[in-house]
């Protein structure tokens, strides 16, 4: 993907620590939060790998603390996709301190692009992806 570094980049759709507006996605990511890791990387990696199989890495990783690599990594190749700022902090910082935070913002981000994370990699979205309120001029 090319990046235009002469224009601004887009805003997250949702903020940091409101976790993503949906309290269903909040409360599985806070319980068992590979399974909306795998969901966000299957769209993310636009299926060649499937949820399954990165919700077991992120668990296997989670076992000796290490998830943070991992998905950092997910939020990086989300962000440089959609031309999204690096914020609050560091990739690595925010899933490091507050992943939960950050795999339900990424989970929001991708369903206010079109995509059903619940549902797997479908392909590109076929409806115009909404527009979040702060890009309406």
């Amino acid at each position: 993907m090319n990046v235009d570094y002469g224009h601004r980049p887009q805003q997250w759709s949702h903020g940091f620590c409101n976790c993503g507006g949906s309290f269903c996605t909040c409360c599985i990511t806070w319980c068992i939060p590979c399974i909306t890791f795998g969901q966000n990387a299957e769209i993310v990696d636009e299926g060649r790998n499937s949820c399954l199989s990165h919700c077991i890495v992120y668990g296997l990783l989670w076992t000796i603390h290490c998830q943070w690599i991992y998905s950092c990594m997910y939020r990086q190749r989300l962000r440089e996709k959609f031309g999204l700022p690096e914020e609050p902090c560091g990739d690595c910082c925010v899933h490091f301190f507050c992943g939960p935070f950050a795999l339900c913002q990424e989970h929001a981000e991708l369903k206010s692009r079109g995509f059903n994370p619940s549902k797997g990699w479908t392909g590109p979205p076929t409806a115009a992806p909404q527009v979040p309120p702060s890009m309406i001029k």
